[in-house]
């Protein structure tokens, strides 16, 4: 049988240490085996590598349903392990697996019709649009994977086992770095490549493992002891399922909203600027990993200690995960500003591309510590059961703000990619006024706030 772990009692920074450590290693691979995909397209081309940049957004939107059944899985699947309701449990459980194959379905048969549409609005015509369509067709087969085995390792992470996904994570990534080279240039002598759609296929491949492999540990977890209930569709849990699910779904659907209209800026700049802003994702995403690792682990210990009314803790977890993560994000903001540049040239020998890369990362670095509170805020946000909030917060900062900014910037202004950097960093400061805000009157409403008043008294006293 799988672990599972009772949050509601013990160490908060331990639990984090069991939960973020494993979550952050299995991102590291995660990270990493996108940088895989971009260093092999990089052996194509830049075009190789533009195109790879345009369809990982495309993507992205039609696997966002896995993150919101994931993060409704942690929350509610999370909430009753921690009022020890463990029928309720289980039944959120299966019901959450019926309804990520649905989506999971639908969305494949989408994005097979769709894609070719979202990615023409992003690209010029030209080779790496052609290569980037003909990549997407490939990969979206791999869409139940990924949003499958998303709402599964929600359902692990509920019951505090973040080392089944690791260990899936890190398998995925060797058998990624063996794949796309096999299929990409095949064996000389034995068999040819498929060139750039091999890296398409090495993911479809490797994630179809990774979802099997989840799927043996939700079956032998705790919330499964004795059997799964009924698979069949209920309308009532699918009801709570989306009410939890679509509004996280919708804000990953907004953030790639968001770096749509940051391509689109961009696709004026030429196929290089695309390349670096493609490139500087992956960087920053792997500097970026302890904030992601400290948030996610923040979503089971929260919703757990929500379900059994143990407020305090809740704040004390959220109050963890802010300061050791900002405490993160300075020390990774300092290695951008340091070393930006040189991460560029690993994947590129463009001179164009390093610079416009450099840009973005010494602009990003700033802005590291203000995403990891935004992570937190969203987190807690879930946790309380008003994921709805996120999708507006979302809605202003990746849509309206992002918009209102790259345009005074790029066009008012008239600055180049530097204006299109700046009007990202505005946006994402702005949001997080907002989200704080918000966060602090719905949590004043439904824990007593995420910060006691007395609390920080005495934390000034003790000083």
């Amino acid at each position: 049988m799988a672990a599972s772990r009772d949050l509601t009692v013990g160490s908060i920074p331990m639990h984090f240490r069991h939960m973020a450590l494993p979550i952050a290693v299995g991102m590291v691979f995660t990270t990493l085996y996108n940088v895989v995909d971009m260093y092999f397209a990089g052996l194509i081309s830049t075009e190789a590598q533009a195109g790879l940049a345009i369809t990982f957004q495309s993507f992205f939107i039609l696997v966002s349903i896995g993150f919101g059944t994931n993060a409704a899985m942690a929350a509610l699947v999370g909430g009753a392990v921690g009022a020890k309701d463990w029928r309720r449990a289980k039944k959120i459980a299966c019901q959450g697996i019926s309804f990520a194959v649905i989506a999971s379905i639908l969305l494949a048969i989408a994005g097979r019709g769709f894609s070719s549409a979202i990615l023409g609005i992003l690209s010029e015509p030209g080779a790496y649009r052609d290569a980037a369509i003909a990549y997407m067709r490939v990969l979206t087969l791999a869409t139940p994977s990924f949003v499958i085995a998303f709402a599964a390792n929600g359902i692990l992470t509920a019951q505090g086992d973040a080392v089944s996904m690791q260990r899936a994570q890190i398998a995925a990534f060797f058998a990624n770095l063996v794949l796309n080279p096999l299929f990409i240039f095949g064996l000389p002598g034995v068999v040819d490549g498929i060139g750039f759609n091999g890296i398409a296929l090495s993911t479809l491949t490797s994630q179809t493992g990774v979802l099997a492999f989840v799927l043996v540990k939700v079956f032998g977890s705790r919330v499964m002891e004795g059997g799964p209930s009924t698979f069949r569709p209920r309308l009532d849990s699918f009801r709570e399922i989306i009410g939890q699910a679509v509004p996280t779904s919708s804000t990953m659907i907004v953030m790639m909203i968001g770096a749509f209209i940051v391509q689109y800026f961009l696709k004026g700049f030429g196929p290089q600027a695309q390349a670096a802003y493609g490139i500087g994702l992956r960087i920053e995403q792997l500097l970026l990993l302890p904030g992601f690792s400290l948030s996610f682990a923040l979503l089971p210990i929260a919703s757990q200690n929500f379900g059994a009314a143990e407020f305090d803790r809740m704040r004390e977890a959220f109050a963890f995960c802010c300061k050791a993560g900002v405490c993160f994000m300075l020390l990774a903001g300092a290695a951008l500003w340091i070393g930006g540049r040189a991460a560029m040239q690993v994947f590129s020998d463009d001179p164009d591309v390093i610079r416009i890369g450099g840009d973005y990362l010494n602009v990003d670095g700033f802005l590291l510590p203000f995403y990891l509170v935004l992570f937190a805020l969203n987190a807690a946000l879930q946790a309380m059961r008003r994921p709805i909030w996120t999708l507006w917060i979302g809605v202003y900062r990746q849509i309206f703000g992002i918009s209102l900014f790259i345009s005074i910037f790029v066009i008012l202004l008239e600055l180049d990619t530097w204006g299109v950097w700046f009007g990202i960093a505005l946006s994402v400061t702005s949001g997080l006024a907002l989200s704080a805000f918000i966060a602090a009157k719905i949590a004043k409403k439904e824990i007593g706030g995420l910060a006691r008043i007395h609390d920080f008294v005495d934390a000034r006293l003790a000083n």
